[in-house]
């Protein structure tokens, strides 16, 4: 038999939840800085740009998929084109393809439409760019911008369908953790919005 959730003497609850078919469900663990860190770690010294994105949608839907379909990253991917055109088309959001010799190889995006912060909504690679450092440029490029338009606190949130090294990563490079939540969601492979064969370390149900 398996155990339900049971509220404990504080109120929360405890136990296992059972998932219908066809959901998924995560932990994440929300993160934030209140300034720049005064040093970051080093990162590869090699030419690369920053390029903002801007109304090109099918740029943006092309990289959020080579870089997100990995860790089933489906946000984007399930809304329309008018309503992720409105976002990334907003002034207050910055999305930014990162580059290196000509070609896109991880994404950054900035969200600045909550007044006095800002969140990280989203921070990747493509494969095969990933475990040479790479991330450490993205995140320091990340972290600048943020600052440089006065904020007070800059915060994402990871999830347990995300890299392995997605949250050690945003440790080392200066947030610290604030809440953990669990998120249930329906399937986007069963939808069609991620192919089939996306994140094949998560089976489908």
């Amino acid at each position: 038999m398996v155990a339900r959730p049971q509220p404990t003497a504080s109120g929360e609850l405890d136990g296992i939840l059972d998932l219908p078919p066809g959901k998924i469900a995560a932990v994440a663990t929300y993160l934030e800085m209140a300034a720049a860190p005064s040093l970051l770690r080093p990162a590869p010294d090699i030419p690369h740009r920053f390029e903002p994105i801007g109304r090109d949608l099918p740029r943006y839907r092309g990289l959020y998929a080579r870089v997100g379909e990995p860790w089933l990253w489906f946000s984007r991917a399930v809304l329309s084109d008018a309503r992720l055109q409105a976002i990334i088309a907003d002034p207050r959001v910055e999305a930014l393809a990162f580059g290196i010799d000509g070609e896109d190889r991880g994404l950054v995006e900035l969200d600045f439409r909550t007044s006095g912060e800002c969140e990280l909504s989203f921070l990747g690679l493509v494969p095969g760019a990933t475990g040479g450092g790479l991330g450490r440029l993205l995140v320091a490029e990340a972290i600048r911008r943020a600052f440089a338009r006065g904020i007070r606190r800059l915060w994402l949130h990871t999830c347990t369908l995300d890299h392995p090294a997605a949250l050690p990563f945003y440790l080392s490079a200066g947030f610290k953790p604030y809440r953990r939540a669990v998120e249930i969601a329906d399937d986007p492979r069963l939808s069609g919005h991620l192919s089939r064969g996306a994140a094949p370390q998560l089976p489908v149900i």
